[in-house]
């Protein structure tokens, strides 16, 4: 059978041009569909279609011919193109204020998680060199000091950014983070460095930051700009493991201190004037108490709490077995180079497939029973440069998964224009775990052993996958 549509006339108006000096454009659309057996001959078509050409062979559906003739005359203007399925579908693209938003942003979330990350490969080795670093538990504590100050601010400084708007909030934050760094660098015992870290932790604008990114990016980009900030993060852990045994041995803890604190001073200059502006957010009827009550948020604030108090009390130990390997502290970064990279490779088709195929669930499930696994695996094997490294392989793949995927799932999950304080009650708890992974390790380093931090570490994360097992499959990225 032979089809021929009616020619349809369409008045369209270009809202760029002023539309009293400006006609409107008329534009022709012929749309024509053959259905015709080989050989065949409409009639009076004129029209036959070839032997041995399928639809496949000729590129699927023929595309719609338009002739657009401007009004005001003027030769028509023939061009094929294809019908859109859908014309009122949005790209999935990220627009380039968006990607310019995300990666400068993701760039300041990670240098905060850089200054976190960097002493805790040397620290505990660093510390038997100064005036009271040969107390475990004030070690401990000087590790998890940080965290304290942000568990009591987070929650602060996510409300005031929903209030008085991100950028100020955030520059602020980093001007006291770099104040901190600068005391921790100047100090000589492990009192100052205790002080440092406190003021450190003062400057928690990574509630702030996830906000912000969630204020610049549209809601079908939003999976990826959380995503990239993962990715961010688990970049700066990796830059920081491998990174910071060299700098240490370059310009000591001092310097490493200093470097962070000026690298944060740079960093208020890219919020203030690369990143885009944003809107106040609107507020919409959503209570604070809705944050607090949702079930799939509390999985998530407990889980970032397990995953970093953990980690904490994980290096704590990992550097000083290390070194009683035969080790020195410049050459850790021979363990965690290959150890990071790999994981970090492994991570990205995990990621890949939790978002595209909606399998978020059994891959974050996946990253909690690799944890588990590598702090058992630490705990009851043999201390062996090989078999440690082997071991921190699982334990940071999924790490690094977890890390990834999560900040991304605390903004899908926060209700109305309350995203700033349901990151802020994220990274609270995440603060605390850092705080109570970094005291509870010391002490039980110092009473216990190794091998006790390593189990105790265990049984918290076995708590958590039972409690996570019972989360709802997250929504699947559109």
């Amino acid at each position: 059978m032979w089809v021929r549509a009616p020619r349809i006339r369409i008045c369209s108006m270009n809202p760029a041009e002023d539309e009293r000096t400006k006609p409107a454009t008329i534009t022709t659309f012929r749309v024509r569909r053959f259905r015709l057996p080989t050989n065949s001959r409409a009639p009076g078509s004129g029209l036959s279609r070839r032997p041995g050409r399928s639809r496949a062979a000729r590129g699927g559906r023929r595309p719609a011919r338009i002739i657009r003739r401007p009004a005001a005359g003027g030769p028509p203007i023939h061009s094929n193109t294809r019908p859109m399925s859908n014309p009122s579908a949005t790209s999935t693209r990220m627009s380039a204020p968006e990607l310019r938003a995300t990666t400068s942003l993701a760039a300041i979330f990670a240098l905060r998680m850089l200054g976190l990350f960097m002493i805790m490969p040397v620290f505990s080795v660093y510390a038997k060199t100064i005036p009271g670093g040969d107390n475990v538990v004030l070690v401990g504590i000087a590790l998890g000091a940080y965290g304290v100050t942000q568990s009591l601010l987070y929650i602060f400084y996510g409300w005031a950014s929903d209030k008085f708007g991100r950028k100020p909030v955030i520059a602020a934050g980093l001007l006291i983070f770099a104040l901190g760094s600068f005391v921790a660098a100047f100090a000589h015992d492990i009192t100052w460095i205790i002080v440092g870290r406190v003021i450190q932790g003062m400057g928690a604008v990574s509630s702030a930051v996830l906000a912000f990114i969630a204020d610049l990016t549209s809601e079908h980009n939003r999976t990826k700009a959380m995503a990239m900030v993962g990715g961010s993060i688990g970049v700066s852990f990796a830059v920081a493991i491998v990174g910071a045994p060299i700098v240490f041995h370059w310009v000591g803890m001092s310097g490493l201190f200093a470097i962070v604190g000026a690298l944060s001073v740079v960093a208020i200059g890219v919020v203030l004037w690369v990143v885009p502006d944003a809107p106040r957010p609107v507020h919409v009827p959503a209570p604070f108490a809705e944050v607090l009550h949702n079930v799939e948020l509390l999985r998530l604030n407990f889980g970032v709490l397990v995953l970093h108090a953990t980690q904490t009390a994980l290096f704590l130990v990992v550097p000083r077995l290390l070194v009683d390997g035969g080790l020195p502290v410049a050459s850790h970064w021979q363990v965690y180079l290959p150890v990071m990279g790999l994981a970090f490779v492994m991570m990205v088709p995990a990621i890949i497939v939790a978002e595209k195929q909606g399998k978020m669930k059994p891959v974050l499930l996946g990253g909690i029973a690799a944890i588990l696994i590598g702090q058992l695996l630490l705990g009851m094997a043999t201390h062996t440069i090989l078999i440690v490294a082997a071991i921190l392989f699982i334990y940071f793949l999924g790490f690094n998964i977890l890390e990834a995927s999560q900040p991304s799932l605390v903004s899908k999950l926060a209700p109305g224009s309350r995203k700033g304080a349901a990151t802020g009650v994220y990274n609270t708890t995440q603060s605390i775990g850092l705080a109570l992974g970094g005291v509870v390790g010391g002490v039980l380093l110092k009473h216990g052993g190794p091998d006790t931090v390593f189990f105790a570490c265990s049984a918290l994360v076995a708590v958590w996958l039972i409690i996570a097992a019972g989360m709802k499959q997250p929504p699947r990225k559109a």
